[in-house]
Protein backbone atom coordinates (compact mmCIF):
# COMPACT_ATOMS: atom_id res chain seq x y z
CA UNK A 1 0.00 0.00 0.00
CA UNK A 2 1.22 3.54 -1.20
CA UNK A 3 2.04 5.25 2.01
CA UNK A 4 2.48 9.17 0.36
CA UNK A 5 1.81 11.61 3.03
CA UNK A 6 -1.03 12.78 0.70
CA UNK A 7 -3.09 9.92 0.94
CA UNK A 8 -2.79 9.11 4.66
CA UNK A 9 -5.31 11.75 6.18
CA UNK A 10 -4.18 11.60 9.71
CA UNK A 11 -1.30 13.31 9.27
CA UNK A 12 -3.34 16.05 8.61
CA UNK A 13 -3.56 16.31 12.46
CA UNK A 14 -1.03 16.62 15.04
CA UNK A 15 -2.21 16.63 18.76
CA UNK A 16 -1.46 20.20 19.99
CA UNK A 17 -2.18 20.02 24.04
CA UNK A 18 -3.01 17.81 26.82
CA UNK A 19 -4.01 18.44 30.41
CA UNK A 20 -5.42 16.16 33.12
CA UNK A 21 -7.73 16.96 36.24
CA UNK A 22 -7.13 16.06 39.98
CA UNK A 23 -6.78 12.02 39.83
CA UNK A 24 -7.47 9.82 42.98
CA UNK A 25 -9.34 6.65 44.37
CA UNK A 26 -12.24 8.98 45.74
CA UNK A 27 -12.30 12.12 45.14
CA UNK A 28 -16.17 12.76 45.38
CA UNK A 29 -16.04 15.91 43.44
CA UNK A 30 -18.43 16.77 40.73
CA UNK A 31 -17.52 15.26 37.74
CA UNK A 32 -18.26 18.19 35.00
CA UNK A 33 -16.08 20.08 37.62
CA UNK A 34 -12.99 17.41 37.09
CA UNK A 35 -13.71 17.48 33.21
CA UNK A 36 -13.68 21.46 32.90
CA UNK A 37 -10.31 20.81 34.56
CA UNK A 38 -9.17 19.10 32.61
CA UNK A 39 -10.19 20.83 29.16
CA UNK A 40 -9.00 24.25 30.23
CA UNK A 41 -5.72 22.58 31.03
CA UNK A 42 -5.42 21.39 27.77
CA UNK A 43 -6.28 24.08 25.77
CA UNK A 44 -4.00 26.42 27.91
CA UNK A 45 -1.08 23.97 27.27
CA UNK A 46 -2.25 24.46 23.60
CA UNK A 47 -1.85 28.07 23.46
CA UNK A 48 -5.70 28.58 22.40
CA UNK A 49 -8.44 29.77 23.64
CA UNK A 50 -11.87 28.72 24.46
CA UNK A 51 -13.04 30.82 21.23
CA UNK A 52 -10.87 29.12 19.13
CA UNK A 53 -12.00 25.60 19.57
CA UNK A 54 -14.68 24.34 16.96
CA UNK A 55 -14.59 20.87 17.70
CA UNK A 56 -15.63 18.37 20.62
CA UNK A 57 -15.22 14.58 20.74
CA UNK A 58 -15.32 11.98 23.58
CA UNK A 59 -16.18 8.65 24.78
CA UNK A 60 -18.56 6.99 25.38
CA UNK A 61 -20.84 10.53 26.24
CA UNK A 62 -23.17 10.52 29.03
CA UNK A 63 -24.26 7.20 30.01
CA UNK A 64 -25.85 5.86 33.47
CA UNK A 65 -24.61 2.51 33.26
CA UNK A 66 -22.61 1.20 34.76
CA UNK A 67 -22.32 3.91 37.88
CA UNK A 68 -19.30 6.24 37.34
CA UNK A 69 -18.05 5.06 33.69
CA UNK A 70 -19.00 8.28 31.93
CA UNK A 71 -18.76 11.81 34.20
CA UNK A 72 -19.69 14.71 31.22
CA UNK A 73 -21.15 14.50 27.49
CA UNK A 74 -20.34 16.86 24.69
CA UNK A 75 -23.79 18.84 25.64
CA UNK A 76 -22.28 19.47 29.28
CA UNK A 77 -19.00 20.69 28.16
CA UNK A 78 -20.16 22.49 25.12
CA UNK A 79 -22.34 24.79 27.66
CA UNK A 80 -20.38 24.91 29.94
CA UNK A 81 -17.61 25.90 28.24
CA UNK A 82 -19.74 28.27 25.72
CA UNK A 83 -18.03 26.80 22.80
CA UNK A 84 -19.09 27.43 19.46
CA UNK A 85 -18.74 24.21 17.35
CA UNK A 86 -18.97 23.34 13.88
CA UNK A 87 -18.47 19.42 14.29
CA UNK A 88 -18.68 17.11 17.64
CA UNK A 89 -19.35 13.44 18.16
CA UNK A 90 -19.57 11.11 21.17
CA UNK A 91 -21.15 7.59 21.49
CA UNK A 92 -20.34 3.91 22.86
CA UNK A 93 -19.75 1.90 19.38
CA UNK A 94 -16.33 2.99 18.74
CA UNK A 95 -13.20 1.51 17.60
CA UNK A 96 -12.10 1.30 21.34
CA UNK A 97 -11.96 4.47 23.54
CA UNK A 98 -9.48 6.56 21.75
CA UNK A 99 -11.82 6.37 18.67
CA UNK A 100 -13.23 9.70 19.74
CA UNK A 101 -9.48 11.30 19.30
CA UNK A 102 -9.06 9.32 15.78
CA UNK A 103 -12.63 10.42 14.71
CA UNK A 104 -11.25 14.31 15.74
CA UNK A 105 -8.35 13.58 13.44
CA UNK A 106 -10.64 12.80 10.48
CA UNK A 107 -12.39 15.45 10.86
CA UNK A 108 -9.67 18.24 11.09
CA UNK A 109 -8.17 16.25 8.08
CA UNK A 110 -11.58 16.59 6.00
CA UNK A 111 -11.65 20.95 7.24
CA UNK A 112 -14.82 19.89 9.60
CA UNK A 113 -13.12 21.49 12.25
CA UNK A 114 -9.27 22.93 13.45
CA UNK A 115 -9.14 22.59 17.49
CA UNK A 116 -11.09 19.94 18.43
CA UNK A 117 -11.47 19.12 22.26
CA UNK A 118 -11.13 15.49 23.16
CA UNK A 119 -12.33 14.71 26.48
CA UNK A 120 -13.08 11.88 28.59
CA UNK A 121 -13.89 11.34 32.26
CA UNK A 122 -14.51 8.85 34.98
CA UNK A 123 -15.28 8.58 38.28
CA UNK A 124 -15.94 5.29 39.20
CA UNK A 125 -14.32 4.98 42.28
CA UNK A 126 -16.83 7.51 43.94
CA UNK A 127 -19.50 5.36 42.58
CA UNK A 128 -18.26 2.23 44.38
CA UNK A 129 -18.74 3.88 47.79
CA UNK A 130 -16.57 3.45 50.87
CA UNK A 131 -17.02 -0.29 51.40
CA UNK A 132 -13.95 -1.25 49.47
CA UNK A 133 -13.71 -2.40 45.78
CA UNK A 134 -16.94 -3.86 44.21
CA UNK A 135 -18.51 -4.85 40.85
CA UNK A 136 -20.26 -1.32 38.84
CA UNK A 137 -21.37 -3.62 36.29
CA UNK A 138 -24.50 -4.43 35.42
CA UNK A 139 -25.80 -7.51 37.26
CA UNK A 140 -22.75 -7.31 39.58
CA UNK A 141 -22.76 -6.83 43.50
CA UNK A 142 -24.16 -2.95 43.01
CA UNK A 143 -26.52 -3.69 40.28
CA UNK A 144 -29.37 -4.58 42.27
CA UNK A 145 -32.59 -6.13 39.99
CA UNK A 146 -31.79 -6.25 36.17
CA UNK A 147 -33.02 -7.77 32.89
CA UNK A 148 -30.28 -8.54 30.84
CA UNK A 149 -30.13 -8.03 27.04
CA UNK A 150 -28.07 -8.58 24.22
CA UNK A 151 -24.79 -10.23 25.24
CA UNK A 152 -25.37 -10.29 28.95
CA UNK A 153 -28.25 -12.52 28.56
CA UNK A 154 -25.72 -15.36 27.47
CA UNK A 155 -23.30 -14.28 30.55
CA UNK A 156 -25.35 -13.55 33.38
CA UNK A 157 -27.30 -17.07 33.50
CA UNK A 158 -23.28 -18.11 34.43
CA UNK A 159 -22.49 -15.99 36.98
CA UNK A 160 -20.46 -14.39 34.25
CA UNK A 161 -21.00 -10.05 34.49
CA UNK A 162 -17.90 -8.76 34.19
CA UNK A 163 -14.61 -8.85 31.82
CA UNK A 164 -12.26 -9.95 34.26
CA UNK A 165 -14.04 -13.26 33.59
CA UNK A 166 -14.19 -12.74 30.08
CA UNK A 167 -10.64 -11.58 29.58
CA UNK A 168 -9.15 -14.70 31.62
CA UNK A 169 -11.11 -16.96 29.13
CA UNK A 170 -8.67 -15.70 26.64
CA UNK A 171 -5.37 -15.33 29.02
CA UNK A 172 -6.45 -19.25 29.73
CA UNK A 173 -6.23 -20.08 25.97
CA UNK A 174 -3.08 -18.47 25.62
CA UNK A 175 -1.16 -20.20 28.44
CA UNK A 176 -2.58 -23.41 26.91
CA UNK A 177 -1.75 -22.32 23.35
CA UNK A 178 1.64 -20.96 23.89
CA UNK A 179 2.96 -22.26 26.96
CA UNK A 180 2.67 -18.81 28.79
CA UNK A 181 3.14 -18.22 32.64
CA UNK A 182 2.16 -16.43 35.56
CA UNK A 183 5.61 -15.31 36.28
CA UNK A 184 5.72 -14.17 32.80
CA UNK A 185 2.36 -12.48 32.84
CA UNK A 186 3.12 -11.05 36.48
CA UNK A 187 5.92 -9.35 34.63
CA UNK A 188 3.02 -6.29 33.30
CA UNK A 189 1.76 -5.60 37.19
CA UNK A 190 5.63 -5.65 37.83
CA UNK A 191 6.22 -3.00 35.87
CA UNK A 192 3.25 -0.90 36.10
CA UNK A 193 3.84 -0.56 39.66
CA UNK A 194 7.63 0.64 39.57
CA UNK A 195 6.61 3.10 37.14
CA UNK A 196 3.85 4.62 38.94
CA UNK A 197 5.78 4.42 41.98
CA UNK A 198 7.60 7.76 40.23
CA UNK A 199 4.24 9.09 39.16
CA UNK A 200 2.31 11.72 41.43
CA UNK A 201 -0.67 10.87 40.24
CA UNK A 202 -0.90 7.23 40.84
CA UNK A 203 -3.37 5.43 42.88
CA UNK A 204 -0.83 2.75 43.81
CA UNK A 205 2.87 3.55 44.43
CA UNK A 206 4.38 1.32 47.27
CA UNK A 207 6.81 -1.20 45.77
CA UNK A 208 4.86 -5.10 44.40
CA UNK A 209 6.91 -8.03 44.82
CA UNK A 210 6.47 -11.28 42.52
CA UNK A 211 6.02 -12.89 46.15
CA UNK A 212 3.16 -9.92 46.45
CA UNK A 213 1.68 -10.41 43.27
CA UNK A 214 1.27 -14.51 43.41
CA UNK A 215 0.60 -14.57 46.78
CA UNK A 216 -2.88 -12.17 46.58
CA UNK A 217 -6.04 -13.36 45.99
CA UNK A 218 -6.97 -14.99 42.65
CA UNK A 219 -9.85 -13.02 41.13
CA UNK A 220 -10.27 -15.51 37.52
CA UNK A 221 -7.89 -18.41 36.96
CA UNK A 222 -5.49 -17.10 35.81
CA UNK A 223 -6.04 -13.26 36.46
CA UNK A 224 -5.13 -11.91 40.21
CA UNK A 225 -6.25 -8.90 41.62
CA UNK A 226 -3.30 -7.60 41.02
CA UNK A 227 -4.13 -8.21 37.15
CA UNK A 228 -7.00 -6.26 37.19
CA UNK A 229 -7.31 -2.11 37.03
CA UNK A 230 -8.00 0.00 39.62
CA UNK A 231 -11.26 2.07 39.36
CA UNK A 232 -10.92 5.74 40.12
CA UNK A 233 -11.78 9.46 39.60
CA UNK A 234 -10.21 12.16 36.85
CA UNK A 235 -10.54 13.27 33.79
CA UNK A 236 -8.21 13.45 30.43
CA UNK A 237 -8.18 15.98 27.77
CA UNK A 238 -6.25 16.43 24.22
CA UNK A 239 -6.46 19.11 21.37
CA UNK A 240 -6.37 17.67 17.92
CA UNK A 241 -5.38 20.68 15.70
CA UNK A 242 -5.41 20.55 11.34
CA UNK A 243 -1.45 20.24 11.22
CA UNK A 244 -0.81 23.96 9.25
CA UNK A 245 -1.61 25.73 12.64
CA UNK A 246 1.58 24.13 14.29
CA UNK A 247 3.18 27.97 13.81
CA UNK A 248 0.15 29.64 16.05
CA UNK A 249 0.45 26.72 18.74
CA UNK A 250 2.27 27.45 21.93
CA UNK A 251 4.35 24.60 21.23
CA UNK A 252 5.45 21.91 18.84
CA UNK A 253 2.71 19.57 18.34
CA UNK A 254 2.95 15.87 18.04
CA UNK A 255 2.63 14.28 14.63
CA UNK A 256 -0.49 11.30 13.97
CA UNK A 257 1.89 9.50 12.00
CA UNK A 258 -1.45 6.50 11.77
CA UNK A 259 -3.87 5.03 12.92
CA UNK A 260 -5.17 1.36 13.09
CA UNK A 261 -8.81 0.88 13.81
CA UNK A 262 -9.90 -2.42 11.69
CA UNK A 263 -12.15 -4.88 12.91
CA UNK A 264 -12.44 -8.29 10.62
CA UNK A 265 -13.02 -11.13 13.63
CA UNK A 266 -16.75 -11.54 15.13
CA UNK A 267 -17.35 -8.72 17.43
CA UNK A 268 -17.79 -10.70 20.62
CA UNK A 269 -15.84 -11.18 23.64
CA UNK A 270 -16.53 -14.95 23.78
CA UNK A 271 -16.52 -15.43 19.88
CA UNK A 272 -13.92 -14.25 18.32
CA UNK A 273 -12.30 -16.38 15.65
CA UNK A 274 -9.46 -17.22 17.85
CA UNK A 275 -9.18 -16.49 21.46
CA UNK A 276 -5.71 -16.07 22.38
CA UNK A 277 -5.95 -12.49 20.84
CA UNK A 278 -8.78 -10.11 20.55
CA UNK A 279 -9.59 -6.68 17.82
CA UNK A 280 -6.20 -5.42 19.05
CA UNK A 281 -4.68 -7.83 16.17
CA UNK A 282 -6.75 -5.81 13.17
CA UNK A 283 -6.48 -3.00 14.44
CA UNK A 284 -2.42 -3.28 14.93
CA UNK A 285 -1.79 -5.04 11.47
CA UNK A 286 -3.79 -1.98 9.96
CA UNK A 287 -1.70 0.56 11.74
CA UNK A 288 1.42 -0.35 9.81
CA UNK A 289 0.09 -0.99 6.55
CA UNK A 290 -0.19 3.22 6.79
CA UNK A 291 3.22 3.84 7.77
CA UNK A 292 6.58 3.41 6.39
CA UNK A 293 7.75 3.08 9.69
CA UNK A 294 8.08 -0.23 11.44
CA UNK A 295 8.10 -1.63 15.34
CA UNK A 296 11.67 -1.37 15.29
CA UNK A 297 11.22 2.46 15.30
CA UNK A 298 8.79 2.49 18.20
CA UNK A 299 10.77 4.19 21.59
CA UNK A 300 7.58 4.22 23.96
CA UNK A 301 4.73 1.82 23.99
CA UNK A 302 1.28 2.95 26.00
CA UNK A 303 -0.70 0.14 25.65
CA UNK A 304 -4.23 -1.10 27.64
CA UNK A 305 -4.19 -2.65 30.65
CA UNK A 306 -7.52 -3.28 31.63
CA UNK A 307 -6.29 -6.45 32.70
CA UNK A 308 -2.78 -7.76 32.08
CA UNK A 309 -3.11 -9.83 29.43
CA UNK A 310 -4.89 -6.90 27.24
CA UNK A 311 -1.31 -5.85 27.21
CA UNK A 312 -0.07 -9.30 25.94
CA UNK A 313 -2.14 -9.21 23.53
CA UNK A 314 -1.27 -5.80 21.98
CA UNK A 315 2.70 -6.46 22.39
CA UNK A 316 2.16 -9.48 19.74
CA UNK A 317 -0.92 -6.98 17.17
CA UNK A 318 1.68 -4.50 17.33
CA UNK A 319 4.46 -6.71 15.98
CA UNK A 320 6.94 -6.06 19.17
CA UNK A 321 7.53 -10.20 18.96
CA UNK A 322 5.67 -12.59 16.90
CA UNK A 323 2.10 -14.64 17.62
CA UNK A 324 2.53 -16.18 21.03
CA UNK A 325 6.05 -15.08 22.27
CA UNK A 326 4.48 -12.40 24.62
CA UNK A 327 5.47 -14.22 27.69
CA UNK A 328 8.95 -14.79 26.81
CA UNK A 329 9.26 -11.27 25.65
CA UNK A 330 8.35 -9.80 28.60
CA UNK A 331 10.09 -12.01 31.31
CA UNK A 332 12.28 -10.97 33.79
CA UNK A 333 10.66 -7.02 32.93
CA UNK A 334 13.60 -5.61 31.25
CA UNK A 335 12.74 -5.29 27.85
CA UNK A 336 9.49 -3.26 29.03
CA UNK A 337 11.06 -1.33 31.83
CA UNK A 338 11.85 2.58 31.40
CA UNK A 339 14.89 1.95 30.20
CA UNK A 340 14.55 -1.51 28.01
CA UNK A 341 14.30 -1.41 24.47
CA UNK A 342 10.39 -1.02 25.12
CA UNK A 343 9.33 1.54 27.52
CA UNK A 344 5.86 0.04 28.66
CA UNK A 345 3.26 1.77 30.14
CA UNK A 346 5.49 4.80 32.07
CA UNK A 347 2.76 6.01 34.41
CA UNK A 348 1.99 3.40 35.86
CA UNK A 349 -1.27 2.38 33.21
CA UNK A 350 -4.62 1.18 34.66
CA UNK A 351 -3.43 -1.38 36.97
CA UNK A 352 -1.18 0.91 39.50
CA UNK A 353 -1.86 4.46 37.79
CA UNK A 354 -5.83 4.26 37.77
CA UNK A 355 -8.55 3.60 35.31
CA UNK A 356 -9.03 6.32 32.94
CA UNK A 357 -9.46 4.52 29.86
CA UNK A 358 -7.33 4.96 26.50
CA UNK A 359 -7.55 8.77 26.96
CA UNK A 360 -4.66 8.31 29.66
CA UNK A 361 -2.71 6.12 28.02
CA UNK A 362 -2.65 8.54 24.86
CA UNK A 363 -1.99 11.98 27.48
CA UNK A 364 1.33 9.81 28.86
CA UNK A 365 2.56 9.00 25.09
CA UNK A 366 2.45 12.80 24.56
CA UNK A 367 4.16 13.92 27.64
CA UNK A 368 6.24 11.63 27.32
CA UNK A 369 6.96 12.94 23.29
CA UNK A 370 7.15 16.54 25.12
CA UNK A 371 9.71 15.43 27.22
CA UNK A 372 7.22 16.44 30.13
CA UNK A 373 6.97 13.25 32.27
CA UNK A 374 9.44 14.54 35.17
CA UNK A 375 11.07 11.49 36.76
CA UNK A 376 9.11 9.13 34.71
CA UNK A 377 10.69 10.20 31.72
CA UNK A 378 12.09 8.11 28.92
CA UNK A 379 15.84 8.31 28.64
CA UNK A 380 17.39 9.67 25.26
CA UNK A 381 14.66 11.71 24.02
CA UNK A 382 12.40 9.57 22.45
CA UNK A 383 10.60 10.77 18.70
CA UNK A 384 8.06 7.93 18.35
CA UNK A 385 5.55 6.11 20.74
CA UNK A 386 2.05 4.23 20.39
CA UNK A 387 -1.05 5.14 22.35
CA UNK A 388 -3.23 1.52 21.81
CA UNK A 389 -6.69 1.33 23.71
CA UNK A 390 -9.26 -1.42 23.73
CA UNK A 391 -9.61 -5.25 24.84
CA UNK A 392 -11.88 -8.14 23.66
CA UNK A 393 -14.17 -6.88 20.43
CA UNK A 394 -12.85 -3.13 20.67
CA UNK A 395 -9.41 -1.56 19.34
CA UNK A 396 -7.58 1.87 18.45
CA UNK A 397 -4.46 2.59 18.21
CA UNK A 398 -1.98 5.50 17.26
CA UNK A 399 1.38 5.97 16.12
CA UNK A 400 2.58 9.37 16.79
CA UNK A 401 6.24 11.24 16.35
CA UNK A 402 7.88 14.63 16.75
CA UNK A 403 10.29 13.75 13.39
CA UNK A 404 8.14 14.34 10.84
Amino acid sequence: MSTDANEIIERRAVISGAGQSDVGRRLYRDPLELTLDACLAAIDDAGLTTAEIDGIATYPGPIATPPGFSGAGIVDVQDALRLEIGWWTGGIELPGQLGSVINACLAVASGLATHVLCFRSVWEGSAQGKEGRSAVMPGGSSGGAFRASGFMEWTLPFAAPSAAIWIAMMAERHFHEYGTTREQLAQIALNARKNAGVNPKAIYRDPMTMDDYLGIRMISSPLCLYDCDIPCDGATALIVSRAETAPDLRKTPIQVEAVGTALRGRPSWDQFDDLTTMACRDAGAQLWTRTDLTPRDVELAEMYDGFSFITMAWIEAMGFCGKGESGPFVEGGQRIARDGELPLNTHGGQLSAGRLHGYGFLHEACVQLWGEAGERQVPGDPEVGVACAGGGPLAGALLLTRRR
